[in-house]
């Protein structure tokens, strides 16, 4: 749901970084929150929130100074599974989605889910796959059937998508490699 950015201010506040769209209930006072750390998981009460410039900076129980919340930096903010608000048809959690399947509706293998990203302009999966890293963007005419409980995405990909990253994939190849590359084409 978030990642606890900087310490801010000197009595034990941290910013965050939020990934979710619940930022007022999530981050509400009393709310339960975990973090993974070397001693396992660790859970933590929101004592405190407020926004500013569109992050929560918040306040733990029992993080009163500056150097009781320096080790948060860095640690991703969780919730069990049965907490997450109900979403609605045709949203998913990015948990959801990692790890799926990727096939295309021919039944091709495409990849696996490593990742979701996300901006202003959409989101997009990041398959891991035989040819490499392949970027497909998260839309309804290309991923055509996202079942989350057997773990499988099927893509109609417009002709050219998947190539894309094999061109790609070509440019980073070293100088020696080119080079036998252009040969075997002669």
């Amino acid at each position: 749901m978030g990642r606890i950015g900087r310490p801010h201010g000197l009595k034990g506040q941290v910013v965050i970084n939020p990934e979710t769209d619940f930022i007022e209930e999530r981050f509400a006072a009393g709310a339960i929150v975990w973090i993974k750390s070397d001693g396992g998981e660790q859970q933590l009460t929101v004592a405190s929130m407020r926004v500013q410039n569109g992050r929560p900076i918040v306040g733990f129980a029992g993080f009163n100074r500056i150097e009781d919340v320096e080790r948060l930096a860095g640690q991703e903010l969780r919730v069990p599974e049965d907490a997450l608000q109900p979403l609605g048809a045709g949203t998913y959690y990015e948990h959801q989605l990692v790890g799926c399947a990727v096939e295309t509706t021919d039944g091709g293998s495409v990849g696996e889910v490593a990742k979701v990203e996300g901006g202003a302009g959409g989101s997009r999966l990041v398959i891991d796959g035989p040819r490499g890293e392949i970027l497909i963007p998260l839309a309804v005419d290309i991923c055509v059937d996202i079942d989350v409980a057997n773990r499988k995405i099927r893509i109609n990909p417009p002709e050219g998508l998947l190539e894309l990253n094999e061109v790609r994939h070509r440019h980073h190849l070293s100088a020696d490699d080119r080079s036998r590359a252009r040969g075997r084409g002669r």
